[in-house]
């Protein structure tokens, strides 16, 4: 079984289609995902002086998933998604935590302090990014969205999902960047958390162009009109 797991979730990250073993074994799956959603969780704070007890133990990172998948779920219900249940978000979304690993590695150990925060900001940057083209054929392959309305069920989740974590600032960081931090308070992690803050502001100027496509995008299916082309959107 961990050697058809470990094979499956390969696939998954690859963006290729897993074996029929991820539904008929989803609780040996789910496990799977959850530990690593652990482990991302605890590597994330370990060396994060300003973090609380919870997040130390990686308890916040499990309990994020449950609530993030839940959201996802509901929200993208109305738009009619194939195969669509709380079960395959909630496995799907935990499979995608290896890759957040990365945020455990102690660069500032190695490393300078400047290339150190590059470093991180990196790893932020291209484990975000893999996470969220993952999403993309999730709702494609999985889900049989069309295209344009791909792109509205993708984005418009993270965005309330970046704009809930920017007013609840986990990261004790986001509001002190629009006031300016103190030399004496600089860490390693001060690039990450720039792209977290510059994602953040993006993020509520295009909440209400997001939320208005979201919006016809659910007329559109319930009336059956034909599919949104993400080219005619563009225009």
């Amino acid at each position: 079984m961990i050697k058809r797991i470990l094979s499956d979730e390969f696939r998954l990250l690859t963006f290729r289609r897993p074996s029929s073993a991820m539904h008929t074994e989803w609780k040996a799956f789910l496990a799977f995902g959850l530990i690593f959603t652990w482990l991302a969780g605890v590597g994330r704070y370990w060396d994060n002086p300003k973090a609380h007890l919870w997040q130390y133990l990686g308890l916040g990172s499990v309990a994020y998933v449950f609530v993030l998948a839940l959201i996802v779920w509901v929200l993208l219900a109305p738009l009619k998604p194939k195969n669509w249940s709380y079960r395959n978000v909630l496995l799907f979304i935990t499979l995608t935590a290896p890759p957040a690993v990365l945020y455990a590695i102690p660069v500032e150990q190695f490393m300078a302090v400047d290339a150190a925060r590059t470093a991180n900001a990196w790893f932020l940057i291209v484990v975000a990014t893999w996470r969220v083209v993952l999403f993309f054929v999730f709702l494609r392959r999985i889900a049989e969205l069309s295209p344009g309305i791909v792109i509205v069920a993708s984005l418009l989740p993270l965005v309330i999902i970046i704009i809930a974590l920017s007013m609840l600032n986990l990261e004790h960081v986001v509001f002190d960047f629009m006031s300016g931090i103190r030399k004496e308070d600089r860490s390693p992690n001060d690039s990450a958390y720039e792209v977290v803050f510059l994602l953040s502001m993006l993020s509520f100027m295009a909440a209400p162009f997001l939320l208005i496509a979201y919006i016809v995008a659910i007329v559109r299916v319930r009336t059956g009109a034909k599919p949104i082309n993400p080219k005619d959107a563009a225009l």
